[in-house]
Parts: structure tokens; C-alpha cells; sequence
């Protein structure tokens, strides 16, 4: 498993810009690294430009902001590094208590160890 402690943001509204919501904490591991890998080699040879995989919550330790609070749901955004094709995620949700969308910065796929 990877441990991360990474910028979370927060968009209420589509118009409205991201404002910062602190540090995430989260774990990942499992089914989720070999499905993110996986989405990179798909990226890799499809031409797509990105590709959202939905999270195996059992491969994944999640600890938000005190002010965000739970997400309903969760998935990684996958898509290419345009100088050298390389693979970069992150995570994306929304908030249980408003709807909100909920994210957090960008990581290298292969920087998971």
C-alpha cells in the first residue's frame, strides 16, 4: 500500500472556483494500484484522454478534512502527463453533506510503491 497526505479542494458550484480544504490523508493498495495501472496502459494505447475507475473500498484507508467530512461516492481520475505520457491520478467525489466536489491534487502513477 502507498500512503499519501496530499491538498484536498472543494467546488460547490460548476461557475464557482476551487477553494482549498486541507490535507487528505489516504492509503492505497491492492485492486485499486493494479487498476490504476491498468488505465494507464489503457490511455497508453486507446488515444483517450482520461478515464475515471471506480475505487475498490476495501484497498482504500480514506481520511478527509474535518470540514468535508464523508464522501457518497469516490472514484480516481486517470489521464496522461502531455510531455511523456506518463500516468497521473487523483481522487474525486462528492460530499455526502452537500453534493459538494471533492478532489485532490494530481500524483504520478508510478510513484506508488
Amino acid at each position: 500500500m502507498s500512503s499519501f497526505e496530499i491538498e484536498s479542494w472543494c467546488k460547490r458550484q460548476p461557475n464557482e472556483k476551487s477553494v482549498p480544504m486541507g490535507l487528505m490523508h489516504f492509503y492505497i493498495g491492492g485492486q485499486n494500484r493494479r487498476d490504476l495501472e491498468e488505465a494507464e496502459a489503457y490511455l497508453q494505447n486507446s488515444g483517450e484522454d482520461e478515464v475515471l475507475v471506480p475505487v475498490d473500498y476495501n484497498d482504500l484507508d480514506l481520511k478527509t478534512p474535518p470540514e468535508c467530512g464523508p464522501l457518497s461516492d469516490c472514484r480516481l481520475r486517470v489521464y496522461l502527463r502531455k510531455d511523456d505520457q506518463r500516468g497521473q491520478f487523483h481522487l474525486v467525489g462528492h460530499r455526502a453533506s452537500d453534493g459538494s466536489l471533492v478532489y485532490s491534487n494530481a500524483m504520478l502513477i508510478d510513484a506508488l510503491m
